[in-house]
């Protein structure tokens, strides 16, 4: 079976998408990218049923190497990231929080130093229908040189080298879409300005730690 270890993060990570609120029923999607392989969720699979076998295995050009099931409907916008980036982990999710600030602004207002994790913004990709090409490459314009993006009417989309910094950075970038939701609704949000945004933004470029080993 190729990409046994890959499969078996999608479905850890997987099973916490709803627990997280990250997702709704089966909606959102993960994917792992192994040199000229990806190892991608299926569609419409109930994620507590989602085991490694289950995990279809693609190449790049969307044909499905292993698998019984087919490869969630938003393939296309999975590829169309990992041809135009060097990410090697896609997450894609339908929070509440994201999806509701994706159909009020083209970008997401900085509100909190942590936007940074993205890149100097969070931009919206424009809405299109989805599983499209058209959503494919609106998605992949909109993470250029990006770490997320949120997908007008629609929900977001995190990238990085590992499957827990990619789902880590969904669980911000939903935060930070409840945290602006709930400060535009009580009144005018005071936003950090660019020069405080590249200053946060050096410092937390190298911010984490590991345990000794």
């Amino acid at each position: 079976m190729k990409l046994l270890d890959e499969r078996a993060e999608l479905v850890r990570y997987a099973q916490r998408l709803r627990p997280d609120g990250l997702v709704v029923g089966t909606s959102g999607n993960l994917s792992v990218r192994s040199g000229d392989l990806v190892a991608v969720t299926p569609s419409g699979l109930d994620y507590d049923a989602l085991t490694p076998g289950l995990i279809c295995v693609c190449d790049l050009d969307g044909k499905v190497i292993e698998g019984e099931l087919e490869p969630t409907s938003e393939l296309p916008l999975h590829l169309a990231v990992y041809r135009s980036s060097d990410h090697r982990v896609i997450v894609h999710t339908h929070p509440t929080a994201a999806t509701a600030v994706s159909t009020l602004v083209e970008e997401l207002p900085p509100i909190h130093y942590l936007v940074t994790l993205f890149g100097p913004n969070v931009r919206v990709a424009p809405y299109a229908t989805y599983g499209s090409d058209e959503l494919a490459a609106s998605a992949a314009e909109a993470m250029r040189d990006r770490a997320g993006c949120l997908l007008g009417n629609h929900g977001a989309v995190t990238a990085a080298d590992s499957l827990a910094k990619a789902y880590q950075l969904s669980l911000y970038l939903e935060s930070l879409c409840d945290i602006w939701l709930r400060a535009a609704s009580a009144g005018t949000p005071r936003l950090l300005s660019d020069e405080e945004l590249a200053r946060a933004g050096a410092k937390i470029a190298s911010y984490g730690q590991v345990p000794p080993r």
